[in-house]
């Protein structure tokens, strides 16, 4: 493919060998680009051979010389541009063919994309990558990647997915083990499809792929009240969240003599659950499945010990006040538990759990609240004697200007019976919004 060079970094090795915008490139050391990976890949050695196009038309073969892994310089269009690659699978559990319609139409968009997986820790199930494409992510040393397993029994893969070809993953992992690539895991536990057994037969086939594969998360399935015509799946109860976490228990013990590590990790649902207490900081081992939900409330915790620890005097007073903290119901406890423990002298707390009706009331996490729910919350009894409502900033999208049900941040704040002050989702922000910092 040829890419037009749209910009030239100022004193960068292209601009000192006289690239300018308006110059194509075709080739680097003999070898096509695809995309941005590779390219980025190309770069990163010091002596690079790159053939052109000028802007005059003229064929042209340069030699660049510069730092390892230093930055050529080039800017390019939309010819680099890596646009999603979506999902060839129709998962019985899938969450957003549970979405209610009239959303942003970005909220139904199915990625599933290895370049998403290696740049940003999607999780991808291999199911659309052709072995030409394996070949580049072996080419590549794409590692790590993280991959949706879910089951690794061929058939009832292709099951739960929906998908003919989604059977074939112990095959691709092997050979990425075999080439060198390492990879996390998740696996969406459904209740009569992979748990049980299955779940530790699934777990025991991840295991004889270490150290390639590097850990493996376990959330359970989210379903919403959605679910029309779709296959017929139940939530997990405070018992079979206790079930799972006793089952695993062995095998988890077993990798952490053999392998050195836990291996297999739930995610804070289950625990949440069921009751019982987060695990503490050292089995999280550095938290390598936080986006899975792993670990994310005792890393919360830890935040916070951080910044009581650093504050230069944690016992200054502030003024008095009563927050009104508006959460998941699965978090509810903890959050109660960690303002009773970090709260100054004088602040009080009520933490109020949020029940989800736009998705269900099976839906506990924070994460998915919306604008709509929450103000139905702030009836005249939960916010009696608050000051102000502190609220998690992981109700809204990245640009922190909307929730899931489109309502603008704005158009929340005006309709708040209580001011509002948005707290980003880590405990230095929590610890410095409940001393009035902002």
């Amino acid at each position: 493919m040829e890419h037009l060079i749209t910009a030239v970094e100022p004193g960068s090795p292209a601009a000192r060998n006289g690239l300018e915008a308006g110059d194509t490139l075709c080739a680097i050391n003999g070898e096509t680009i695809v995309d941005e990976i590779d390219y980025q890949a190309l770069i990163a050695s010091s002596r690079l051979t790159l053939q052109l196009i000028r802007k005059s038309g003229k064929q042209e073969e340069l030699l660049i010389r510069k730092q390892d892994w230093e930055p050529l310089g080039l800017h390019f269009g939309q010819s680099m541009t890596l646009s999603p690659r979506t999902c060839h699978n129709k998962c019985v559990f899938c969450f957003i063919d549970q979405m209610p319609k009239g959303l942003r139409d970005t909220l139904y968009v199915k990625d599933d994309d290895w370049r998403y997986s290696l740049m940003m820790g999607n999780f991808v199930t291999l199911t659309n990558v052709s072995d030409e494409e394996m070949d580049r992510i072996i080419k590549r040393k794409a590692s790590p990647l993280y991959i949706s397993v879910h089951a690794t029994d061929p058939a009832l893969r292709c099951r739960m997915m929906n998908n003919r070809f989604a059977g074939s993953l112990m095959d691709k992992l092997r050979r990425l083990k075999d080439a060198g690539i390492r990879f996390h895991c998740q696996i969406v536990v459904c209740p009569g499809y992979n748990d049980g057994q299955v779940l530790l037969n699934t777990l025991q086939d991840l295991r004889s792929l270490a150290p390639a594969a590097m850990t493996v998360a376990m959330v359970p399935v989210g379903l919403t009240k959605c679910r029309e015509d779709l296959a017929p799946l139940t939530p997990f109860t405070a018992e079979g969240a206790a079930e799972l976490l006793d089952s695993i228990a062995p095998f988890q013990e077993e990798c952490r003599k053999a392998l050195g590590t836990t291996f297999a990790f739930p995610s804070d649902e289950f625990y949440c659950l069921c009751g019982r207490t987060i695990p503490d900081e050292d089995w999280y081992e550095g938290f390598p499945q936080i986006e899975n939900g792993v670990g994310l409330l005792r890393r919360l915790e830890m935040e916070m010990e951080d910044a009581r620890f650093f504050d230069d005097d944690p016992t200054s007073p502030v003024p008095h006040r009563n927050y009104l903290i508006a959460t998941g119901v699965s978090a509810a406890p903890h959050i109660k538990r960690l303002c009773k423990r970090f709260a100054p002298e004088g602040v009080s707390v009520r933490v109020l759990p949020v029940r989800n009706r736009f998705f269900g009331e099976t839906v506990t996490v924070t994460g998915l609240l919306t604008g709509g729910d929450v103000l139905e919350a702030l009836t005249p009894e939960n916010i009696q004697n608050c000051d102000a409502l502190l609220l998690c900033a992981v109700m809204l999208r990245h640009e922190r200007d909307l929730f899931l049900d489109d309502m603008s941040i704005d158009e929340f704040c005006k309709r708040s019976p209580l001011p509002v002050q948005l707290v980003e989702n880590d405990g230095q922000a929590l610890y410095d919004a409940l001393r009035g910092r902002e």
